[in-house]
């Protein structure tokens, strides 16, 4: 997938970057997969803002994904690709013989009219779905299950994969996008291939408008700000006081492990 730079027209267009969009097949959703999606501002139950700069953004319908692969050893055929406003990856329509229809993620290598199954015993073919002790060892795989019958839950998000290093009696050995090593019970679920719109890194944003369009909000430095406020903010000028970078609450970021116990899972961290 390519990205497409816009003609230079104004000055907001100059660096601005896009994702090509050639291989979306349709752009009307599947009504029955369709949901109406509220708006949280990053706010809980309570009310209170447990995630920051969050508000706003364009209106989106969520389209109900199938993590699960809950169609089990009926064959499927992907009919088309469509746009997700919720991710960053394309997703695609599945009619199974049956006569069900759903929402899977697609892999860099699946077209439309080719056919999908998941099952214990099937073929590890692209878009595919089984067991990870049915998997060989040394495949990429993404839409993992953690615990199974979870649903898929690593490696959902655009031109990631996960490699199956190895397998044990009881556990596999997998590589995450982020390098760490990490064990999964071999029952958890996956799905063959790398997820595509691999270039969405790419893209330049290119003005504060577009991000505001996807719902994130301004950040205030925390150097710009009274010391009752946050405790990088105060001094004469612009002073770090000497002092480790923490957030508004005191806590250390960027690089502070966060971790309070071991996870005997994590064979290897990510650094």
């Amino acid at each position: 997938m390519a990205i497409v730079k816009r003609k230079p027209t104004n000055s907001s267009l100059r660096f601005q970057s896009f994702l090509d969009s050639k291989d979306i097949t349709t752009t009307t959703p599947e009504k029955s997969l369709v949901k109406g999606m509220r708006k949280s501002g990053g706010r809980n139950a309570y009310g209170r803002i447990t995630v920051r700069h969050r508000g706003g953004g364009a209106l989106k319908k969520y389209r109900v994904v199938d993590f699960m692969r809950s169609v089990r050893d009926i064959p499927g055929k992907l009919v088309s690709i469509e746009y997700d406003p919720s991710r960053n990856v394309r997703i695609g329509l599945v009619n199974y013989e049956n006569g069900v229809k759903r929402y899977i993620l697609i892999p860099s290598d699946l077209k439309v009219g080719q056919t999908v199954i998941a099952g214990q015993n099937i073929e590890a073919h692209v878009g595919n779905c089984m067991p990870l002790r049915s998997i060989p060892v040394g495949f990429t795989i993404h839409n993992v299950e953690i615990r199974p019958g979870s649903g898929g839950k690593l490696a959902r998000s655009a031109g990631t994969s996960i490699q199956l290093l190895a397998k044990d009696e009881s556990y596999a050995s997998l590589k995450m996008p982020s390098g760490e090593t990490r064990m999964v019970p071999l029952d958890c679920w996956a799905t063959i291939g790398v997820l595509g719109n691999a270039d969405f890194k790419n893209i330049v944003w290119g003005k504060a408008g577009r991000t505001r369009n996807r719902g994130f909000r301004s950040s205030v430095r925390g150097m710009a700000m009274n010391p009752v406020d946050h405790p990088h903010g105060g001094g004469e000028g612009r002073s770090k006081s000497g002092s480790h970078p923490v957030s508004p609450w005191g806590k250390g970021c960027k690089g502070t492990r966060t971790r309070k116990r071991k996870n005997p899972l994590i064979v290897k961290r990510r650094k």
